[in-house]
């Protein structure tokens, strides 16, 4: 479901350290952690490797994230569930971080499948059985987090 974690260690001794001095990775982390439970493996990477390397595009890519994620004409919900059906349409395995993410928001399961229809009448059959997998996948995700 998700990619494998980076090793952390490995990076600082090879790349060096986190350097923004902005903000630390644990307060770059929480965003994450609030909208899909964990901070996702790639955005680790992202967070170790670009922290260390170009600690100024780090800073900058999580400005443009947090205006474009967030406009003020969309509820939370809504805006993961457009970018669960954006994902879903380039068959992107991270459609999942953003269907846990519009889940949390309180997006049915009967609004996921929806965006997994849409996608079908555009993309075909393989969003449809990709879509499927994801709902499967976010369903044992939320056990697993229940248990």
């Amino acid at each position: 479901m998700l990619p494998r974690r980076i090793d952390v260690k490995t990076v600082a001794k090879e790349m060096g350290s986190y350097a923004d001095e902005s903000q630390s990775i644990e307060n770059r982390a929480e965003f994450y952690k609030d909208l899909v439970g964990f901070l996702p493996p790639r955005i680790e990477a992202r967070f170790h490797v670009t922290g260390a390397l170009d600690p100024e595009i780090l800073r900058l890519q999580e400005e443009m994230r947090a205006h474009a994620m967030y406009p003020g004409c969309f509820d939370v919900k809504t805006a993961q569930l457009m970018l669960f059906g954006m994902l879903l349409m380039d068959l992107s395995d991270a459609a999942v971080l953003h269907g846990i993410a519009a889940r949390k928001a309180g997006a049915s399961w009967e609004e996921m499948q929806a965006v997994v229809s849409l996608c079908f009448l555009f993309r075909g059959l393989s969003a449809a059985n990709r879509g499927a997998e994801v709902l499967a996948n976010i369903c044992a995700h939320e056990e697993e987090e229940k248990a």
